[in-house]
């Protein structure tokens, strides 16, 4: 099985990506190569790039222009943009009416950009879905399993650590970006804490810059989704922790009334190069007693979890599912969860000197 219980489209449409970056050399290319899906065409601005890409996975067309890859694809094509979340509303406008498309994350940089997005898929009557791809990951979707079968009991309580050293200067465009944390990486738990917990009532955060990396506009969160007085959904990041892989982790922890889950998530640890993952859960007896189990998940976040975006898409297109799971309209609402952290960030906390006022 290539995913826990995921469903891979009968047909095979051609997918033609737009963009030959590091994101579609380590993850796209080499997911839709296991799941059988059939690349057909490439374009990137930078046409040696797109070529290189092509060779090591004989991609039969490499385009000139981003015109010539649209009008040269096959009426059934399903397009891959994985570009700068700020060419978005340049390329969604060129494509054919009715079209299916996946959107890399995140959906703009804003949330008016997203909106905008939105506006744009509607009006083209875009089968769009945007990679939220966690939400697909293997072990995340072992874990839901694991929930869906009420052997943890009630979920109350999430927790994303992330403590390690990213090498951001891999993406150099983040160099120019007003947002980086959040919007590109912790984005990802958010969405996916969304899945397990639905949407919050409010979000409360704090993202920072670190004083060696003072060209990048954050590196470093603290995020509290809020969802009442019961559960706990807390995501802290530390992208900065250059002191070896010691002391470095990358965990998600869902605990339950019955039992928890605890994850390491490989891929972002000594990245590029990546640890192992581990999946460990417990189950307790009405004595409070159990044991943690470790057991043994295919596959990883990069690039299976890549399979799975891109399948939603396909499943539509091909009539399987009405929607993709991850639509535009759902990738809507982890953006403005984006944005609401953002915008506390800017608010602030109170000042505990207030209270000694006279």
């Amino acid at each position: 099985m290539m995913l826990p219980n995921l469903t891979l489209p009968v047909q095979k449409f051609p997918v033609y990506i737009i963009g030959a970056g590091g994101i579609v050399n380590d993850a796209h290319l080499p997911a839709y190569s296991k799941a059988g899906f059939n690349v057909a065409g490439i374009y990137d601005i930078d046409i040696t790039k797109a070529k290189a890409t092509a060779k090591k996975i004989c991609i039969a067309d490499v385009f000139d222009s981003l015109q010539q890859l649209i009008e040269h694809a096959d009426s059934d094509a399903v397009f891959d943009i994985a570009l700068p979340a700020s060419a978005y509303k340049q390329v969604l406008p060129l494509l054919p009416r009715n079209a299916s498309v996946l959107i890399q994350k995140p959906m703009g940089e804003t949330m008016a950009d997203a909106i905008d997005i939105l506006a744009i898929c509607r009006e083209k009557n875009l089968n769009a879905g945007v990679n939220f791809q966690l939400r697909y990951a293997p072990f995340i979707m072992a874990a839901r399993n694991i929930i869906d079968q009420g052997l943890i009991g009630t979920v109350c309580d999430i927790e994303v650590n992330v403590n390690v050293y990213m090498p951001w200067h891999l993406w150099t465009f983040l160099y120019q970006a007003p947002r980086v944390e959040i919007l590109y990486h912790s984005i990802h738990y958010i969405d996916v804490i969304r899945t397990f917990l639905g949407n919050p009532k409010s979000v409360f955060a704090k993202t920072v810059k670190h004083p060696l990396m003072q060209e990048l506009a954050s590196v470093r969160s603290n995020i509290i989704l809020d969802y009442g007085d019961y559960v706990r959904a807390n995501i802290i990041t530390n992208h900065c922790h250059r002191f070896g892989l010691q002391n470095q982790h990358a965990y998600l922890k869902i605990e339950g009334t019955k039992g928890a889950i605890k994850l390491q998530m490989g891929a972002v640890m000594n990245y590029p190069g990546a640890m192992p993952d581990t999946f460990e859960y417990i189950v307790v007896d009405e004595n409070n007693q159990g044991v943690w189990q470790t057991i043994s998940i295919e596959g990883s976040w990069f690039p299976d979890a890549f399979i799975g975006s891109m399948t939603q898409v396909m499943l539509a297109k091909e009539g399987t599912i009405s929607n993709p799971d991850n639509t535009v309209e759902d990738a809507l609402v982890t953006m403005a969860c984006v944005e609401a952290a953002y915008q506390a960030n800017s608010t602030g906390g109170v000042d505990p000197m207030h209270f000694l006022l006279p």
